[in-house]
């Protein structure tokens, strides 16, 4: 039986991005690493017991001595997980990399028990950014146009309402900022592939790029980033998104006009009328 054609062409090229991943270096891992950790930090400000966590990740290792407990899946297309089996859901640094991220986490939703907690950690808009301007900059001037090189990246507000069109109640979406220093910018870009993070955009070149690009894009990042101690600031901007699944016992806003007093009341102030 032959799959019907997809509405629209994807974004990225996940077998590219399994060969990326599949020649990872564990001591590179250290975004990922800080995922965990945010996680681990954020579940002890909830007062509940998990006892039915998945985890959907592409470095498992990462997760089983945190979580020895947990199912952990890859971040494929269809995710591994049985609906309703779990009361904690973690998708773990994979959701930028997602040709539907609103399915994945569709996904979570419906492997959630009810009032089951989803936690989310994904790289957010200004990741990179640096890399991304110096770039565009250098492609534009040595190759006279612009190829995909960056993965674009959702900026907070866009992944918070990414929550909500997946039906989960309760959305909150945060930010953790994190700069990391390199050397020059050959040395970021070996970082990021041996993080399994090289470009597996599915327009990318298929052809090497000029010496000279890399050349220029090194000087740019200098000229326009570079620190006091010589060093060539990265940024990677975590974003942490955290919903629930529906339920009839959790907290509901109140219906409009059912309010019992005045907010002047309230606050103990004068009321003032608007003008007409």
């Amino acid at each position: 039986m032959t799959q019907a054609p997809k509405s629209q062409p994807e974004l990225f090229d996940r077998q590219a991005l399994a060969i990326h991943r599949a020649r990872h270096q564990p001591e590179a891992l250290f975004l990922h690493e800080l995922a965990r950790d945010e996680v681990e930090d954020r579940l002890t400000l909830v007062n509940r017991t998990f006892t039915r966590p998945a985890i959907v990740s592409p470095f498992a290792d990462i997760w089983r001595n945190t979580f020895p407990e947990a199912r952990i899946v890859p971040d494929s297309e269809v995710l591994d997980l049985t609906p309703g089996a779990h009361d904690l859901v973690i998708h773990a640094m994979g959701l930028h990399w997602a040709n539907d991220p609103v399915g994945q986490l569709i996904q979570c939703r419906r492997a959630l028990a009810e009032d089951g907690l989803l936690l989310a950690v994904t790289l957010g808009g200004r990741t990179l950014h640096e890399l991304r301007s110096a770039l565009a900059e250098a492609e534009t001037q040595v190759c006279g146009g612009l190829s995909p090189r960056v993965a674009p990246m959702g900026e907070v507000r866009d992944l918070g309402g990414l929550l909500q069109r997946a039906g989960f109640s309760l959305p909150v979406a945060d930010v953790v900022p994190l700069t990391a220093q390199y050397r020059d910018s050959l040395h970021l870009m070996q970082d990021l592939r041996a993080m399994g993070e090289g470009n597996a955009m599915a327009q990318r070149l298929k052809r090497p790029s000029p010496r000279a690009l890399f050349a220029q894009t090194e000087a740019l990042y200098r000229e326009h980033f570079a620190l006091d101690n010589g060093k060539l600031p990265a940024t990677f901007e975590l974003v942490c998104l955290t919903g629930w699944s529906p339920s009839d016992s959790q907290q509901q806003p109140l219906r409009p006009g059912s309010a019992k007093m005045r907010l002047a009341e309230a606050l103990k102030v004068p009321e003032t009328k608007l003008p007409k």
